[in-house]
Parts: C-alpha cells; structure tokens; sequence
C-alpha cells in the first residue's frame, strides 16, 4: 500500500531567548509578508517538532539548541502552513547568518521592539511565552 502525501510538511519554529533577547532572522527570499521571521524549516520524516527547530536552528544560525517545551500550533494565516512553535535554549555557539541563501540577517530583538519587526503581531501563545521571559 503506497500513502501519496500531497500536503506540504509542517514548518517548526524555534523560539530562542538568551540575554534577555529573542533570536530572529530574516529570510534572503520574502515568503509573502514575513520579513522577520523565528529560525525554521520543514519538519522532516520521522522528525518531531522540537528536533526539527532545533536542527533548522543549527543549519540556519550556527547556534546549538535545546528544545524547552512545545508553545503550540496553527495554521499560519499569512502563508497557510501548519506551524509548530518550540521554546528553546542557547546550548552553544555564536547565532550567525550559516546559511547565506536562506537567511540575509539575524538579529537578537528586545520585548519592546517586538512590534518593529513583526508588525502584525504574534502567535499568542508565542507573544505570552515571550511575555513572561523577557524584560519588558
């Protein structure tokens, strides 16, 4: 019996806090909308979420992490994808552009600047996590 899987994969994100500063990235290619975006990628066969932002983490920023604990999912209402959100924390390294054709920037982004760089706003369970980590 062959499964044919026409749906695309989900999309796992990685939200990492250090330093009181969230990790974001700027994709070298817009997806719609989204200029700033968490590190993220496809989740791969017999992946979870939590290993798949991790690793996406590692292939996009240089940065080793560890998942925390899973925010949640949706279906992101800009792109239509299903996406899984994953808290997670910096292990080692220095967060860097590692792969230059996904990515053009990175930047660690206080609370209050937040709103600079997503201007339409977060997944709620995303912004209540950030909420309660990070200095306002």
């Amino acid at each position: 019996m062959t499964e044919t899987i026409t749906e695309k994969p989900g999309i796992s994100a990685a939200i990492i806090v250090s330093d009181g500063k969230v990790l974001m990235v700027r994709r070298a290619v817009k997806e719609g909308e989204l200029m700033w975006q968490f590190p993220a990628g496809a989740i791969e066969d017999g992946e979870t979420a939590e290993q798949a932002a991790v690793r996406e983490t590692l292939e996009e920023t240089a940065l080793t992490v560890e998942a925390i604990k899973l925010l949640g999912e949706r279906v992101h209402p800009k792109t239509g994808r299903l996406m899984s959100y994953t808290a997670a924390g910096v292990l080692d390294g220095e967060a860097r552009v590692a792969d230059d054709e996904e990515l053009d920037a990175i930047a660690w982004v206080a609370h209050s600047e937040i709103p600079e760089y997503v201007p339409y706003g977060l997944f709620g369970p995303v912004q209540e996590y950030l909420d309660g980590v990070l200095p306002h």
